[in-house]
Protein backbone atom coordinates (compact mmCIF):
# COMPACT_ATOMS: atom_id res chain seq x y z
CA UNK A 1 0.00 0.00 0.00
CA UNK A 2 1.66 2.85 -0.93
CA UNK A 3 0.57 6.52 0.59
CA UNK A 4 -1.28 8.01 -2.13
CA UNK A 5 -1.88 11.03 -0.73
CA UNK A 6 0.27 13.22 1.85
CA UNK A 7 -1.37 13.78 4.64
CA UNK A 8 -1.10 15.49 8.02
CA UNK A 9 -3.01 12.32 10.25
CA UNK A 10 -3.70 8.92 10.47
CA UNK A 11 -7.08 7.14 11.60
CA UNK A 12 -6.68 3.41 12.28
CA UNK A 13 -10.52 2.14 12.48
CA UNK A 14 -9.78 -1.42 11.06
CA UNK A 15 -12.40 -4.34 13.21
CA UNK A 16 -14.65 -1.04 14.10
CA UNK A 17 -18.32 -1.44 12.43
CA UNK A 18 -20.64 1.40 11.14
CA UNK A 19 -21.16 3.84 12.37
CA UNK A 20 -17.66 3.87 14.61
CA UNK A 21 -15.35 4.90 11.54
CA UNK A 22 -17.09 7.57 10.32
CA UNK A 23 -17.71 9.11 14.39
CA UNK A 24 -14.28 8.61 14.92
CA UNK A 25 -12.90 10.46 11.80
CA UNK A 26 -15.31 13.33 12.73
CA UNK A 27 -13.96 13.73 15.87
CA UNK A 28 -10.14 13.56 14.15
CA UNK A 29 -11.22 15.79 11.85
CA UNK A 30 -12.07 18.49 14.44
CA UNK A 31 -8.82 18.00 16.13
CA UNK A 32 -7.65 19.41 12.37
CA UNK A 33 -7.39 23.02 11.24
CA UNK A 34 -9.35 23.67 8.05
CA UNK A 35 -7.17 22.68 4.93
CA UNK A 36 -5.62 19.64 6.59
CA UNK A 37 -5.85 15.91 4.97
CA UNK A 38 -6.79 12.78 7.17
CA UNK A 39 -5.93 9.49 5.95
CA UNK A 40 -8.39 6.75 7.92
CA UNK A 41 -8.21 3.39 7.44
CA UNK A 42 -11.43 0.68 7.86
CA UNK A 43 -12.32 -2.74 6.89
CA UNK A 44 -16.20 -2.69 7.20
CA UNK A 45 -17.51 -2.94 3.77
CA UNK A 46 -20.90 0.10 4.48
CA UNK A 47 -17.69 2.86 5.17
CA UNK A 48 -17.59 3.32 1.41
CA UNK A 49 -21.13 4.92 1.25
CA UNK A 50 -20.57 6.45 4.68
CA UNK A 51 -17.47 8.60 3.86
CA UNK A 52 -18.74 9.44 0.09
CA UNK A 53 -22.45 10.93 1.77
CA UNK A 54 -20.78 12.38 4.98
CA UNK A 55 -17.87 14.26 2.69
CA UNK A 56 -20.46 15.58 0.21
CA UNK A 57 -23.04 16.78 3.32
CA UNK A 58 -19.85 18.04 5.54
CA UNK A 59 -18.47 20.18 2.69
CA UNK A 60 -15.10 18.03 3.03
CA UNK A 61 -13.33 16.47 0.11
CA UNK A 62 -12.79 13.08 -0.32
CA UNK A 63 -9.34 13.04 -2.05
CA UNK A 64 -8.85 9.56 -2.71
CA UNK A 65 -10.58 6.37 -2.01
CA UNK A 66 -8.97 3.13 -2.28
CA UNK A 67 -9.65 -0.70 -1.55
CA UNK A 68 -7.51 -3.43 -0.99
CA UNK A 69 -7.81 -6.80 0.16
CA UNK A 70 -10.99 -5.91 2.21
CA UNK A 71 -8.88 -3.19 3.90
CA UNK A 72 -10.57 0.81 2.86
CA UNK A 73 -8.08 2.97 2.81
CA UNK A 74 -9.71 7.09 2.36
CA UNK A 75 -7.97 10.63 2.55
CA UNK A 76 -10.40 13.34 3.64
CA UNK A 77 -9.36 17.03 3.41
CA UNK A 78 -11.14 19.32 5.99
CA UNK A 79 -13.38 22.42 4.73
Amino acid sequence: MTDAVAHDAELDASGLNCPLPLLKAKMELNRLGSGAVLKVIATDAGSQRDFRTFAKLAGHALLREEVESGVFYYWLRKA
